[in-house]
């Protein structure tokens, strides 16, 4: 994956202003369910807020080197309380959301309770990092049989009050995992790290709560905190109808631009089927053309190598297919619960019959990599996530290769109204969230595979979209969704030798380099293979990432 740079601007930070839709979200009208403002998740009802106070800044480290800002939630609905504080980078509008909590049961053993006390974990009063004034880090000590989920953030050495805080019941909580960095005091040793469930897929119980950790470098642990567990008898009560996913479609769905030099476009599957593609079975030699719908092939089983499809063998219907066809273009959504189902995850996947070959960078020059990243058969998607809470779309999922990244929904970029922007790489057709170059390898050294994105073609997902998949709503699925084999052949090409055909001219030191990053390459940039569908994939049970 490659990133793309920002430069640090001066006067106000990003995060003093709140971020805001372009246009009005839907009203729901929801007293329960899909977007009524409270999950119940067996007895624990939780709310979603957004609103806080700011408790301390730091202004040096993390993103874009502008720092983080810690909150406590306010405005809480009548009877619930504080689970954790919450904490975002500085380098984007406020538009975070942290979860509260309160018990609707009557047992006997209550499902939340008062910490004990506050132990304090780290002080900023004794770092160097600029900062407004000194932060304390406080952890909840939980009673027995209870947890704590979220740390506390005050701006004096008082501790925080036990009233406002609770702590979780063992068995309504799920293990935690550490996300990546936000920010880092090394002379301290700590870094802050988000939490989220260990566990995340479509069966996963976990829910985050939208809090933090503090690792210390010397002891790196995240035993002492837990995310929540939805108990709820009626796991996916809180997802939307059809008719709900097809409003959050009205107002969400993506304009995809296709580069202007694109050559291999997009197709329906049908389309691919109807103009020749062919299914191959190993140790036969015979061809079947497969049937339009995808009826005749093979069902279920697993990816052992014993089909394959293939691009017709007329050499002017092979051209043709290759190019694909946007008039035709269907894009395919999967919708799915995550992290506890408190998140509807809408993954849209785009068909290419042909994936171009992979074009390099190398300092100033630029290289055709011949047959190099070459393969049939075209898989890229992305995914919404939406809040189960508020029907708010919260971030969006691009694919890149074998890897993607979430992008919050306040980096976006939105055209007409709340519809998003997503950008396919020419050639490789990999998602990226604004244009521009993308370089996957050293991008220190300019060395590695271009990843070029800019306004060509648009497609509207919004008039091309169609169901396969409802996990919750036990949607009939076509044929060719539960084939499971390649969608197309092993390359046909030795990669060292196409290699030594474009780098030839390169200087010694320059052609060492490229030959380094290139075998640092995952076989899926390089199209080793021809990839799986979507329902092989591992995200279409788990989480992107």
């Amino acid at each position: 994956m490659g990133n793309f740079l920002h430069a640090k601007k001066k006067g106000p930070l990003p995060i003093e202003t709140s971020f805001s839709f372009p246009s009005p979200l839907p009203s729901w009208n929801s007293d329960e369910g899909f977007a009524s403002g409270l999950i119940d998740i067996g007895g624990l009802e939780l709310s979603q807020v957004s609103t806080f106070t700011k408790v301390w800044s730091v202004l040096q480290g993390g993103p874009d080197d502008l720092g983080v800002s810690f909150f406590r939630p306010t405005e809480l609905p009548a009877g619930f309380f504080i689970l954790g504080h919450y904490v975002q980078p500085n380098n984007k509008p406020l538009s975070g959301q942290i979860l509260v909590g309160r018990d609707v049961t009557d047992a006997a053993s209550p499902i939340l309770k008062a910490p004990l006390d506050f132990d304090l974990i780290w002080s900023s009063q004794n770092s160097d990092v600029k900062q407004s004034g000194s932060a304390y880090f406080w952890l909840p000590s939980p009673p027995d049989g209870y947890r704590s989920v979220g740390l506390a953030v005050t701006s004096t050495p008082d501790k925080p009050s036990v009233d406002e805080f609770r702590c979780i019941r063992n068995d309504f909580t799920a293990e935690c995992e550490a996300g990546s960095s936000i920010w880092d005091d090394d002379k301290d040793g700590i870094s802050l790290l988000p939490l989220r469930p260990l566990h995340r897929g479509v069966q996963a119980l976990g829910v985050p709560v939208g809090t933090f950790l503090i690792q210390n470098h010397s002891s790196p642990t995240v035993s002492a905190l837990a995310c929540l567990k939805n108990n709820s008898t009626n796991f996916t009560r809180s997802m939307p109808t059809l008719s709900q996913i097809q409003t959050l479609m009205q107002n969400f769905s993506p304009w995809i631009y296709l580069h202007p030099n694109e050559p291999y476009l997009p197709s329906s599957v049908n389309w691919f089927f109807k103009n020749g593609a062919l299914l191959y079975q190993k140790d036969n030699q015979m061809s079947i053309p497969i049937q339009m719908d995808g009826s005749n092939l093979p069902q279920g089983g697993s990816n052992d190598g014993s089909y394959w499809i293939d691009l017709p063998t007329n050499n002017s219907q092979m051209e043709m297919v290759k190019k694909g066809d946007i008039t035709s273009t269907e894009v395919y959504l999967h919708v799915k619960p995550m992290l506890g189902a408190t998140c509807t995850d809408i993954a849209i996947w785009v068909f290419y019959p042909f994936n171009g070959p992979a074009r390099a960078k190398v300092e100033f020059i630029n290289i055709s990599l011949g047959k190099i990243g070459e393969h049939v058969g075209d898989w890229e998607h992305v995914t919404l996530r939406i809040s189960n809470f508020t029907g708010q779309l919260l971030s969006m999922y691009f694919s890149e290769h074998s890897g993607g990244t979430w992008v919050d929904a306040s980096q976006l970029e939105f055209e007409g109204g709340n519809r998003l922007v997503a950008y396919s790489s020419l050639h490789g057709h990999a998602f990226y969230y604004k244009p521009g170059l993308v370089l996957q390898g050293n991008s220190k050294l300019g060395i590695g595979i271009r990843n070029d994105t800019a306004k060509g073609t648009r497609m509207d997902v919004g008039e091309r979209y169609k169901f396969v998949s409802v996990d919750y709503l036990g949607m009939a699925e076509p044929a060719w969704l539960n084939y499971a084999r390649k969608w197309g052949p092993k390359k046909s090409y030795d990669t060292t030798k196409e290699l030594e055909k474009v780098v030839k001219f390169l200087p010694k030191k320059l052609k060492e380099r490229l030959e380094k990053m290139i075998e640092s390459l995952p076989d899926e940039v390089l199209g080793e293979e021809g990839p799986t569908g979507p329902k092989v994939k591992s995200n279409w049970l788990n989480d992107e990432q």
